[in-house]
């Protein structure tokens, strides 16, 4: 499956990037940002993540061909909500975390083999799918610093580092 780098990192810069669709209906009023299939974002249920707010600011910056080597997005202000489609808290409706984010950079550099290095600092999410290193599903909320390597081929995340505090979402949204 072929992916962008956003896919998987629901940091202020990317935090609605991409759609998936899921097996379990939702209103509209209720739908989130982004739908992730059970097995894709967490085992054993459907994952919605919403984003509001923000102030994003994005800058490419080019060799002498015109060719992208490097991005750089920072912003704040962006809440994400997760939410454990699947399964209602008795009397208490979906589970859900809210996290407001204090901000994040996120720089992207062009490998000369074609992958991407990316470092993102501040309040990111990385999202692994099974397809990924390591082995996903997982959702994790870092605040602090995560780098990783995307293969624009294959998609393939590898995580190479994290540092930092980790907030796993999953087993917060697993009921």
């Amino acid at each position: 499956m072929k992916t962008k780098t956003s896919r998987s990192v629901l940091s202020v810069a990317a935090a609605a990037a991409m759609l998936f669709t899921a097996a379990q209906p939702i209103s509209a009023a209720d739908k989130p940002d982004i739908l992730l299939k059970d097995g894709l974002g967490c085992p054993g249920f459907n994952l919605g993540i919403t984003a509001t707010g923000g102030n994003l600011r994005s800058k490419d910056f080019v060799d002498e061909n015109g060719n992208v080597v490097r991005n750089i997005t920072s912003g704040k202000g962006v809440v994400l909500t997760y939410t454990n489609l699947g399964n209602k808290r008795q009397g208490e409706g979906l589970a859900s975390v809210t996290i407001r984010t204090d901000g994040s950079v996120t720089q992207t550099e062009t490998n000369p083999d074609g992958t991407l290095t990316v470092t993102s600092t501040g309040h990111n999410g990385l999202i692994l799918f099974p397809s990924d290193v390591p082995e996903g599903p997982t959702t994790t909320h870092y605040i602090g610093q995560i780098v990783y390597t995307v293969d624009p081929e294959t998609g393939v995340f590898t995580l190479v580092s994290t540092s930092g505090q980790e907030r796993d979402i999953c087993a917060e949204l697993a009921i």
